[in-house]
């Protein structure tokens, strides 16, 4: 297997990096560093928080946070670990309480450009929204999800160092998935790790990781 660039790792974003569902506290962050590792990365997750069983337990997952909160954290914490990679999903908790979705495109974009100063040369692996059980919260994630998609086409036609990871699909968690309308299982925490790592594989491929 070809020896892949190092990643220093920081899974960024509310409730669900903190890994809110999943029976064993990690949400999708094992289940992505097994991945990785399998695929030939060394991993180093970042962050100032551990939570968890898994060895490599850092992270910045803060649990009801809103997208500016997000980025505060994720500045600071990237000031200081410089991670060369971000997975970041944020904004489920400005749909559930209704806090302006129609500008969160913009205050994520924001949070980006701030991580991209703390952090120089990192890539972030940018997610959409998870689906929610409530109607109206989910009307607010499909408006914010197309936000995010425009953004990340918008940042990567300049050039910037970014990739989505699409949760939003029939590949990612299903309403079904979820163990209170808002939070993903087990199984739906193994579907966003998939789609995070096929992310960062196509990161590699691209030549963005360094």
């Amino acid at each position: 297997m070809a020896t892949r660039m190092p990643l220093r790792l920081m899974p960024l974003g509310g409730s669900i990096t903190y890994g809110v569902g999943s029976s064993d506290g990690n949400g999708y962050r094992k289940l992505l560093f097994e991945a990785l590792t399998s695929s030939g990365f060394t991993v180093t997750m970042l962050g100032s928080r551990k939570t968890g069983t898994m060895d490599s337990s850092n992270h910045e997952g803060w649990r009801g946070f809103k997208i500016n909160e997000i980025r505060e954290k994720g500045v600071k914490s990237a000031k200081t670990h410089l991670p060369n990679i971000f997975t970041i999903n944020g904004g489920s908790n400005d749909c559930i309480q209704d806090f302006d979705p129609g500008n969160a495109g913009r205050r994520i974009d924001e949070m980006l450009l701030g991580l991209w100063e703390a952090s120089p040369g990192s890539t972030i692996v940018l997610s959409t929204l998870l689906r929610n059980k409530n109607h109206k919260v989910h009307a607010r994630v499909a408006d914010i999800n197309n936000q995010i998609r425009q953004l990340v086409q918008q940042r990567e036609a300049e050039g910037k160092k970014i990739v989505l990871a699409d949760m939003d699909t029939s590949q990612g968690p299903q309403v079904g998935d979820l163990v209170d309308g808002t939070h993903p299982n087990d199984e739906g925490y193994k579907k966003m790790a998939d789609i995070w790592c096929d992310s960062i594989l196509v990161a590699a491929s691209k030549g963005l990781l360094q």
